[in-house]
C-alpha cells in the first residue's frame, strides 16, 4: 500500500497589487476628476467630461507601445 499524500496548503484571499487608490489623497485619482462635478453648474460638466475623455485618448493610444 502507498503512503498518502501529504495536505496540500489550502489557498488565502487574493492579494492585491496595488492600495486602492484615495481620490482626496490624489487629485489624479481616478474618480477624484469628478468628484465635485455635483457641486459645479451642469453647463460645466461638459468641460469636465471633454477633458477626461482627451485624457483617455492620450493614455490608450500609448498602449501599442507597450
Amino acid at each position: 500500500m502507498t503512503d498518502p499524500a501529504p495536505p496540500r496548503p489550502v489557498p488565502g484571499p487574493p492579494r492585491t497589487l496595488a492600495p486602492a487608490a484615495d481620490p482626496a489623497a490624489d487629485p489624479t485619482a481616478d474618480g477624484a476628476r469628478f468628484a465635485d462635478l455635483a457641486d459645479r453648474p451642469v453647463a460645466e460638466h461638459v468641460a469636465v467630461f471633454e477633458a477626461e475623455h482627451d485624457r483617455l485618448q492620450g493614455e490608450l493610444s500609448t498602449i501599442d507601445q507597450l
